[in-house]
């Protein structure tokens, strides 16, 4: 089996910063692609950022300048630096992973969640 397993999360004020952090771990060939995913309260998740194998990233426009993706294929990891947090920035940030499984299938995987709230 594979599992993602988010930390980092908290409370802190508009300004502040917070760094997550997500390990897999189980059995697997590879990770491709990983990102961060957040969903606000009655609202579908959105893709935050996310890093390919070649450390290519993506961000959804609104952390633009104030997050930074990297990831640490060594330690089967992947880190999101958030700086200059909004009350905006506040959900449930989920890890994600694109996945080569010991089948030699590609598949998705989702870590269980870490809270994210920042206060005005």
């Amino acid at each position: 089996q594979v599992q993602l397993v988010e930390s980092g999360g908290g409370l802190v004020q508009a300004g502040g910063s917070l760094r997550l952090s997500c390990a897999a771990s189980g059995s697997f060939f590879s990770i491709g692609t990983m990102g961060w995913h957040r969903q606000a309260p009655g609202k579908q998740r959105e893709l935050v950022a996310s890093i390919a194998r070649g450390l290519s990233t993506n961000y959804v426009d609104s952390v633009k300048g104030r997050f930074t993706i990297s990831r640490d294929n060594a330690k089967n990891a992947v880190y999101l630096q958030m700086n200059s947090l909004e009350p905006e920035d506040t959900g449930v940030y989920y890890c994600a992973a694109d996945i080569l499984t010991i089948t030699r299938t590609t598949a998705s995987f989702w870590g269980q969640g870490t809270q994210v709230t920042v206060s005005s």
